[in-house]
């Protein structure tokens, strides 16, 4: 009975890898890397999960074939299927550009808050619990350094292809068009990019930290005044989302990872 059982369950598990794998024809796709949970990297092709439209879904899944998987005289591919926990990291080149995306834990409690028109009642319940409950998942890499940030998009009313409930063009443009960034410092949690947070990443070095005070980058200007109550902090959370952080990178960020060691 004992030895049964284990079959039975041997299947059970057979049946659930199997199911992650997908064979289809080569059509040449974009040659790349994952790292597993062990820190090795294997090289094949990479085929990402979401789209220009959908740029989110690539942050819950994406395909990978080893080079071992690959028979272009047959014209044959066989793909598997990872997520977040499966794996640490993979790449694909655009061009001559690789694309680094990163398994990290984040949940993106600001997008969860931030409702548009389009997510209202019952649809904005769904859009909270889609973005709440997303904790695990992949974000692409903007910069690396001793700062290093990531480029995360929200999660729509619905992310699924079969579901019911329509993802609206106002809101998928939205999100399409307004990516949020987080980042870690030294490899720690990964956090909300805001003004404030920054100056305070950035403080540990006396030349980034002397320039923030002079007022010396552009990008860290006019930020608001402290405010108080939990109203008014969940609206200023939601304002911060318009902050143009990425000038902040690209200023700030950069000046850092380049000039403080």
């Amino acid at each position: 009975m004992k030895k049964l059982l284990l079959i039975g369950l041997f299947g059970l598990f057979s049946l659930n890898i199997y199911a992650q794998e997908e064979t289809t024809t080569y059509n040449g796709e974009k040659y790349g890397y994952i790292i597993d949970k062990s820190g090795k990297k294997v090289e094949g092709v990479v085929h990402l999960n979401g789209g220009y439209s959908s740029p989110w879904q690539n942050q819950l899944k994406v395909k990978f074939a080893a080079v071992a998987d690959i028979d272009k005289v047959k014209n044959k591919i066989k793909f598997k299927t990872y997520d977040a926990d499966d794996i640490k990291e993979y790449m694909l080149y655009e061009g001559d550009t690789p694309r680094v995306f990163q398994s990290i834990k984040y949940t993106n409690t600001r997008e969860a808050l931030n409702s548009s028109e389009s997510s209202t009642g019952l649809g904005a319940g769904f859009k909270a619990l889609n973005n709440l409950t997303r904790t695990s998942q992949f974000a692409e890499v903007v910069t690396e350094g001793k700062i290093r940030v990531y480029k995360m998009y929200g999660y729509p009313t619905s992310i699924s292809a079969n579901s019911s409930q329509a993802i609206t063009r106002q809101e998928t443009e939205r999100l399409m068009n307004n990516p949020d960034y987080v980042y870690s410092k030294k490899g720690g949690k990964v956090e909300d990019f805001t003004p404030a947070k920054v100056k305070i990443a950035i403080a540990d070095c006396p030349f980034t930290k002397a320039k923030a005070a002079k007022g010396e980058y552009g990008s860290l200007k006019n930020e608001e005044k402290q405010r108080s109550g939990l109203g008014k902090f969940i609206r200023d959370e939601i304002k911060n989302a318009t902050v143009d952080k990425l000038s902040i990178v690209n200023e700030v960020i950069y000046d850092y990872n380049e000039n403080c060691k």
